[in-house]
């Protein structure tokens, strides 16, 4: 694209550039970032929804109860 003379895709070919070892190993070991980004995410979610607690230890339980919670204290009849 850079012997087209075009300047339009400049933005693009750098980033290319400066992130190509990355994106190599996603398709050579496929390594992501999806648990990360999904954590983030529910703790964004979280942080909307208890909006107004004002304790920490609170919004930490309510953390926990939303991550972990629902598995550690479900009563399944066996």
């Amino acid at each position: 694209m850079r012997a087209s003379g075009l300047s339009c895709y400049d933005r693009f070919l750098l980033t290319l550039d400066k992130w190509r070892d990355e994106i190599a190993n996603y398709f050579l070991a496929r390594h992501n970032r999806g648990f990360v980004e999904g954590l983030n995410n529910k703790i964004k979610v979280l942080k909307r929804r208890c909006y107004g607690i004002f304790n920490l230890s609170h919004l930490f339980q309510r953390l926990f109860l939303d991550l972990e919670g629902y598995q550690r204290f479900a009563h399944t009849s066996a």
